[in-house]
């Protein structure tokens, strides 16, 4: 955990100047957590801010930055003893905590502040944090949209080029896609005696990967699985049939031999790490962080310069970011989207103040420096930040970051019914697709077994 403690000088005539209500008290602090940056830029432009509102306002800011996972275990944890910080961003609360929380009346509703902030925000990005309030049982704002993330195509262009392909060869297809890399791409690098698999396809079930990457497959199938009200729908016909598709192909490139038989067991780490060590082509992944690795190296003074200059051309010319291929159906894929989510909570002392920074933390000139301190990593959930040339100028990766967003996002189903970040941490998807490779069992039997699991997590 690293700390961040300071105090501005003139606090009460600067707030009142800067027109913040109430004159502060010197002494007067405002807590708050935050995930560390994995990257230098995000905890610099953190700080930028922190400072800023500190000037702006008088009011100490208690910053607290925690790794990933002591982030939600320490905000579950100071939850459950009624001493939470007054506000908390963590990289995982989305898929972990935030739903429940705003069921359970823990969280602060932030409707005043959002509802002013509409126009800027991406809807899709902001419907993410209308959750419902079981004590209240109505839906509120919960939760500030501070960034967001999803799936992404990353392959080798010389490595493809190596099995004597272009890019233009690729087909635009469903079938034709992994065909194209299972068969041709992967069966041209084995012909040459290399051991190498055309795609690193997570189906580890204690990877977070695998729920989002399996999850694509079933967005691509059009397999909804509840409603908005948070119904389980996945039971009805059309529902049922096309997520036995989802696991049918989401299991037949492993059963192909089209992936590292070790990828049964991946961690979320595994995945880019058989990419960098070239033994995979392709992968997908929920960042652009597998090209920012090299973009990061390319400007590390601790490499030797023969190392950032193959990383700079790794970035540049080597490695690609991609698109998924249409749907099944032929329509374009509408991409799976999830909201990084900063909260206000309920039992916070100082829940006020806790506002006055998150409403500060989403002004443009404050979070776009935030977000775009990550390379790429995350993408903005405002509508002006998204247009900026960071991602629609010449960079080859987040243009195509961009394109996605562009193309239309859907939500995961735990916005609508916060039981599923249950579903997703046991990870019944990724148990499906390991009862038809490893199990032998039909993927009819293995959604069977999927719906029984969900309704009695989520129904």
């Amino acid at each position: 955990m690293k700390s961040v403690r300071s105090l501005a000088a003139g606090a009460a005539l600067v707030a009142i100047a800067a027109g913040w209500s109430g004159a502060a008290l010197a002494q007067e602090t405002v807590t708050v957590w935050f995930t560390k940056g994995f990257y230098k830029g995000e905890d610099d432009a953190l700080l930028a801010v922190v400072d800023k509102f500190q000037k702006a306002t008088g009011v100490k800011v208690d910053l607290s930055l925690y790794a990933t996972e002591d982030c939600v275990t320490k905000s579950v944890g100071a939850v459950q003893a009624g001493t939470p910080p007054d506000v908390g961003f963590c990289t995982t609360y989305d898929f972990r905590t935030t739903g429940q929380w705003a069921f359970e009346g823990k969280l602060e509703d932030v409707s005043d502040v959002l509802e002013p902030l509409k126009a800027q925000i991406q809807p899709q990005a902001l419907a993410t944090t209308l959750l419902m309030n079981d004590k209240t049982k109505k839906k509120a704002y919960y939760a500030f949209p501070v960034q967001q993330q999803m799936m992404h195509i990353t392959y080798w262009k010389d490595m493809l080029e190596e099995a004597g392909f272009k890019e233009s060869d690729i087909p635009k297809g469903w079938d034709g896609y992994w065909d194209f890399w299972c068969d041709k791409v992967q069966g041209a690098l084995r012909a040459k005696g290399k051991r190498i698999y055309a795609v690193g396809h997570p189906m580890g079930v204690a990877a977070s990967d695998t729920f989002y990457s399996f999850l694509t497959f079933a967005n691509a199938f059009n397999a909804k699985v509840v409603d908005e009200n948070g119904k389980i729908v996945l039971d009805e016909p059309a529902n049922k049939a096309a997520m036995v598709k989802a696991v049918k192909d989401y299991s037949n490139i492993a059963q192909r031999g089209c992936t590292p038989p070790s990828s049964v067991n991946w961690l979320d780490p595994d995945n880019n790490v058989a990419f960098h060590n070239r033994t995979t082509v392709l992968t997908h992944n929920a960042t652009i962080s597998i090209a920012a690795k090299h973009l990061d190296d390319m400007n590390n003074q601790a490499l030797t310069q023969e190392q950032r200059d193959q990383a700079k051309k790794n970035y540049y010319d080597n490695i690609r970011t991609a698109e998924f291929p249409n749907k099944p159906d032929g329509s374009p894929m509408t991409n799976l989207a999830a909201v990084k989510t900063a909260v206000v909570f309920a039992d916070g002392k100082n829940k006020k103040r806790g506002k006055e920074f998150m409403a500060f933390m989403m002004k443009d000139e404050n979070l776009r420096p935030f977000v775009e301190g990550s390379v790429g990593r995350w993408f903005p959930t405002t509508i002006e930040a998204a247009k900026a040339e960071f991602w629609t100028g010449a960079d080859p990766h987040r243009k195509i970051v961009y394109k996605q967003y562009t193309d239309g996002t859907v939500p995961f189903q735990f916005v609508y019914n916060y039981k599923f970040t249950t579903v997703n941490a046991e990870n019944v998807w990724a148990k499906a697709v390991n009862r038809v490779v490893q199990d032998k069992i039909s993927p009819e039997q293995a959604v069977d077994e999927m719906i029984a699991r969900i309704k009695q997590i989520a129904g």
